[in-house]
């Protein structure tokens, strides 16, 4: 086959390494993609928020299988112009997409199911935001209602901070992702990730994960798009699985599908969970990031095989073979991160550094330059390990980390810490 996958990530550097492994595949081009993608595959300019030339690439270049790895292009309706173009993509519509655009669909989907989820606000205008969080106090969470880069989040822990998140937001922090907002009840508990595919009719859980937001070591500090993450998470049994699939994604699958939207992608649902019940945190329309990578770090060559079962509509005769272990991912950022930081800076040091099936190091922000990677972002390296134990993974990827050098790099030392 043909595979295209679009993105230029750590997630989409990782979806294109598990789909390498797979003989299925016979050509494999990232677009637009980074220094480390294009060791592995052909690497291609092309703007991927623009449908239809993507088809027309797509076209040109015999592309069988399309993976599209973020949300703004799955939001802009890249995955209806494929599907079409008669191709066959992995990504759920710009309609359906709107359960991670919309905050506020979102809890409107979850009203109409049941689904647990916290109490919320929908606000599209600064003062009534004001007079709510007056109204409710602190600590509560204000979001962006659109797409943010994962960024649009802020939890306050005074009404101080609440209220100066409120104004930044209105005031276009965000840009129209922060035209409205969504204020929620502060929930307690422990946030874990759980991933499910949905081929429009049937679910399929394929793994758990948790990843560390706040830039700081202790989970302190703003939030960032993600420091770090390890899979399995332990906090997310079988049982709270269960729990989650019965009261939350089967009820919203069937709830879009009733609406004549339905789903086929992947969901990552956001999970707060306490007493041993999950409530919903909120969804993504795509994988996450740094999820992705220990995710397809243990999944192998038979995340392809997955996708294309969901693509085509045949889940109900997959299943998922999970290895007993671990994976973990140390995000390597730009010094400053996730403020004001410097680009360009030289990497040096990734040569000596292991990459088969138990140690990887995935690129987010790299570019080449004159034989040398370079850094282009704020969160650029994703350094990744598999173990028999998550302390065994943790001490694999820290290995790696020390290899790396790179002076205007930053990283956090406590990856694990909640499960270790």
């Amino acid at each position: 086959m043909n595979i295209l996958v679009l993105g230029s990530g750590g997630r989409e550097h990782a979806l294109a390494w598990a789909i390498m492994q797979n003989p299925k595949c016979d050509r494999l081009i990232c677009a637009p993609g980074n220094a480390g993608m294009d060791q592995i595959a052909e690497c291609a300019a092309l703007d991927i928020l623009d449908g239809s030339r993507v088809v027309q690439f797509c076209e040109e270049t015999s592309i069988d299988f399309v993976v599209i790895g973020p949300e703004a292009p799955l939001a802009a309706g890249v995955a209806d112009r494929l599907r079409a173009a008669g191709i066959l993509c992995f990504g759920p519509s710009a309609a359906a997409a709107r359960l991670e655009a919309s905050k506020a669909f979102t809890k409107e989907i979850c009203a109409a199911v049941g689904a647990p989820t916290a109490a919320y606000a929908h606000l599209t205008e600064l003062e009534a935001a004001r007079a709510h969080i007056r109204s409710h106090g602190a600590p509560i969470v204000i979001k962006a209602d659109g797409l943010a880069a994962g960024k649009g989040v802020i939890v306050a822990r005074t009404e101080a901070e609440a209220l100066d998140a409120v104004a930044t937001m209105f005031a276009g922090e965000f840009g129209t992702a922060g035209a409205e907002v969504v204020i929620e009840e502060f929930m307690e508990g422990e946030e874990a990730s759980f991933f499910v595919l949905v081929d429009g009719e049937r679910c399929l859980p394929i793994g758990t994960a948790q990843d560390h937001k706040r830039v700081g070591e202790g989970d302190t500090g703003p939030n960032t798009g993600g420091m770090g993450a390890y899979s399995p998470a332990p906090v997310l049994d079988d049982a709270i699985a269960d729990a989650a699939m019965e009261q939350i994604i089967r009820p919203t699958m069937a709830e879009m599908a009733r609406r004549g939207m339905p789903y086929q992608g992947v969901l990552y649902a956001g999970l707060m969970i306490e007493g041993g019940q999950p409530r919903l945190v909120e969804y993504n329309v795509r994988f996450g990031d740094p999820e992705c990578q220990v995710l397809m770090m243990r999944l192998g060559a038979q995340a392809l095989d997955l996708m294309l079962a969901c693509a085509e509509g045949r889940l109900d005769r997959m299943a998922v073979n999970w290895a007993d272990d671990h994976a973990l991912t140390v995000v390597m950022a730009a010094r400053g991160y996730p403020g004001a930081y410097d680009k360009g800076s030289v990497i040096r040091g990734l040569e000596g550094c292991p990459a088969d099936s138990a140690q990887m190091v995935f690129h987010a922000g790299t570019a080449s330059a004159q034989g040398q990677v370079v850094a282009t972002g704020g969160r650029v390296l994703n350094v990744t390990a598999r173990g028999a134990s998550l302390q065994e993974a943790r001490d694999r990827a820290y290995g790696m980390v020390d290899r790396i050098d790179w002076p205007e790099g930053v990283c956090r030392r406590d990856i694990g810490w909640r499960a270790l």
